[in-house]
C-alpha cells in the first residue's frame, strides 16, 4: 500500500484557543506561525499519523502587553520553549467522524491528549491541487504543562481558567 502525504496549508488554516478570564468572560488568542503533516495510507484517513507544531512567538490575543506575558516565563517561556508540538498516536472514526489522540508537548512537557475532529471533506481547487479540510477541538488542563501561573485579584477572583478551548481549522494539500 501506499502512503499519501499531505502538507498543512498556513494560507488557508488557523489555530485558536479560549480561556476564561476572571471566571465571566472568554479571551481569545491565535498562533499565526505553525507547521503539520499528515500521512495515511488509507481513503479514509484512519490511522493516519500526524504531526505539527507552532511557533510560540506568533501567539496573538488583540493586546500586545498580553502577549509579551503570554511569551515569558510565566506562561509558555518562548525564549527556552519555542514551539508546542503534537504527534499522533491514532487517529479512528467516530461516526462521520475522527477521534485523534497523541502527545502534546508545551513548555517541555508531553502529555496524551484526546481531540475531536469534523472532516470537512476533500476538494480541488483553482490550480488542481486536491485539499482535505478538518475541525479540530479540544480541551486541556494547562496546569498539567506546566502553564501554572495564577493571578488573583484584590476581590479574590482568578485571572486566568485552568481550562483551555483549542479550535483549529486546518487544511492540508496533498502531494504529489
Amino acid at each position: 500500500m501506499t502512503t499519501t502525504k499531505w502538507v498543512l496549508d498556513p494560507m488557508h488554516s488557523e489555530v485558536q484557543f479560549k480561556v476564561k478570564h476572571l471566571v465571566i468572560s472568554t479571551v481569545t488568542g491565535s498562533f499565526k506561525t505553525f507547521e503539520g503533516s499528515l500521512e495515511t495510507e488509507n481513503d479514509d484517513f484512519t490511522d493516519a499519523k500526524v504531526e505539527f507544531s507552532l511557533n510560540v512567538d506568533s501567539i496573538d490575543t488583540n493586546q500586545s502587553q498580553r502577549d509579551e506575558h503570554l511569551k515569558g516565563a510565566d506562561f509558555f517561556d518562548a525564549a527556552s520553549h519555542p514551539k508546542i508540538s503534537f504527534k499522533s498516536t491514532s487517529l479512528t472514526k467516530d461516526g462521520d467522524d475522527y477521534q485523534l489522540k497523541g502527545d502534546l508537548t508545551i513548555k517541555g512537557v508531553t502529555k496524551p491528549v484526546t481531540l475531536n475532529v469534523e472532516h470537512g471533506g476533500i476538494a480541488t481547487d483553482f490550480y488542481g491541487n486536491n485539499k482535505a479540510g478538518f475541525d479540530v477541538t479540544g480541551k486541556i488542563n494547562r496546569k498539567e504543562f506546566g502553564l501554572t501561573w495564577d493571578g488573583i485579584t484584590e476581590a479574590g477572583s482568578v485571572v486566568v481558567g485552568e481550562d483551555i478551548k483549542l479550535i483549529a481549522s486546518i487544511q492540508f494539500a496533498k502531494q504529489a
